[in-house]
């Protein structure tokens, strides 16, 4: 839509408030809210203005005026507001130069797209990001001076399975959740609900299922789209997923490992390029993909601990990314192993389906921002012919292997991640898509607002290991 049709979509659906949504540099949205009277065609150009002095990662409160101008191609009517309500994603903007704003991370994946087109090596990249998410009956946790605890809990838990009381059983147990029909798998109408909104969204679904993990974990795969449009729609996916389950009184969440002892949930994200309307990963190398394929693996590979500061941005990812448990975290590429950091899938021959598929990253990260970082380390390989080795088609699940004590693994830790980003950001800097001043704000803002304050704090089990020392 242009301006003018977004305008007529209003009217015709009476649309009374518009609401103007934007990403912090954590990757949230924010939003604020006008009368729809105040939506004027100027609006679309100038911009509406705000005060980003409190808004994560930004900059300090002297240079705290924005604005924000919508993009019309992202209109859709709010599914969850009771007055009739225009959703809009935007761009942020500095009033002053009119420049986009050097940390909006939309900012950054429009560069993305843009260097990709300048290199010459593609028209456009497609994502297919499969994310996985939790949904919970209830939820609470505290942190003071003296006390910390989290609790949470599910109807599907298989730790309810001995309750007394009224009691029907049928639970998924820990690591058994993949596929079970109704009635182990509660929440089928509940996913089948939020691919109802996905799609009166504009949000085309593929299929959904129960995830591996007891407690309502599951998946919902939407089909690959541009890297900026992706980027926006797993926003919505996400504002979509979390709304309904409040609908029904339960609570969602995409933290990469929020029980113990069973799967984490991460996001295989799928990714490929084409050219002039052909796929350039497509060839007669090693499972059928090109040299220019296998280059791009290399560049993820070469690059892929600092990465990890974009893919697996949070103390609680490195849960997930444990040796020897669900997820990859070992610097390898394989078809169809899935225990492979790097698979090449191979549902089908067709030269239009040959993609890489980075199964390390999970739902926590700034789609943007992760999306744009996997394509230039994906591009820095391409451009510098960066070989991946050979493939590794054994199970890389056994770290005490031959073949496994070769690989590298990745960060142990969300600060060693942020470490391998300060040695290892120059390909991110490549045609401008990334600035020093928003990777330094970034590793600035994760040290000190997350990786600090989960070290210097006491874990419940240091007090059942060490009290009584």
């Amino acid at each position: 839509m242009n301006p003018r049709d977004v305008l007529g979509f209003a009217k015709k659906n009476k649309v009374e408030m518009v609401d103007l949504k934007f990403v912090d540099l954590v990757g949230m949205w924010q939003h604020f809210s006008i009368p729809i009277s105040q939506l004027t065609l100027d609006v679309f150009k100038d911009g509406s203005g705000f005060d980003g002095s409190s808004i994560r990662g930004w900059k300090v409160i002297q240079e705290s005026d924005m604005l924000v101008v919508p993009d019309p191609n992202t209109a859709i009517l709010d599914p969850f507001t009771v007055v009739p309500t225009l959703s809009l994603i935007c761009d942020v903007r500095d009033p002053i130069s009119q420049a986009v704003y050097d940390r909006d991370p939309r900012g950054v994946a429009r560069r993305a797209e843009a260097y990709l087109k300048s290199t010459g090596i593609g028209d456009i990249s497609y994502w297919g990001p499969e994310a996985e998410f939790f949904t919970f009956d209830h939820a609470s946790y505290h942190q003071d001076s003296q006390s910390g605890y989290y609790f949470i809990d599910s109807e599907e838990g298989i730790w309810n399975s001995g309750e007394e009381g009224h009691n029907l059983g049928s639970r998924p147990r820990h690591k058994e959740g993949y596929f079970p029909v109704p009635p182990t798998d509660t929440q089928q109408n509940l996913r089948s609900e939020m691919v109802r909104e996905m799609e009166k969204a504009g949000i085309q679904v593929e299929k959904h299922h129960h995830e591996v993990a007891t407690a309502g974990q599951a998946e919902i795969d939407i089909r690959f789209d541009s890297l900026m449009n992706m980027a926006d729609k797993m926003m919505l996916y996400k504002y979509i997923v979390k709304n309904v389950a409040r609908r029904h009184n339960k609570t969602a969440t995409f933290m990469p490992k929020p029980l113990f002892q069973d799967n984490g949930t991460g996001m295989h994200t799928h990714q490929s390029i084409w050219k002039d309307g052909k796929p350039a990963f497509a060839g007669k190398e090693y499972a059928g993909v090109s040299r220019t394929c296998l280059y791009y693996i290399g560049g993820i590979l070469k690059h892929g601990r600092a990465l990890t500061a974009f893919t697996n941005p949070t103390t609680n990812s490195y849960k997930r990314l444990t040796p020897g448990f669900e997820a990859p975290v070992l610097l390898a590429y394989s078809s169809r192993n899935r225990s492979a950091g790097i698979r090449i899938p191979m549902y089908s021959p067709s030269p239009k389906t040959k993609r890489v598929e980075v199964r390390f990253p999970d739902p926590s990260a700034n789609m943007y921002l992760a999306f744009s970082a996997l394509l230039m380390a994906g591009l820095d390989g391409i451009k510098k012919k960066i070989d991946p080795g050979d493939a590794v088609d054994k199970n890389l699940y056994d770290l005490e292997s031959d073949e496994a004590k070769k690989i590298p693994t990745l960060p142990s830790d969300l600060g060693e991640a942020l470490k391998h980003l300060e040695q290892d950001h120059q390909f991110l800097l490549q045609g401008g898509v990334f600035s020093q001043d928003l990777l330094e704000s970034w590793i600035a803002y994760k040290r000190d607002k997350e990786v600090d304050q989960v070290r210097i704090r006491p874990h419940p089990h240091e007090f059942y290991l060490y009290y009584d020392v």
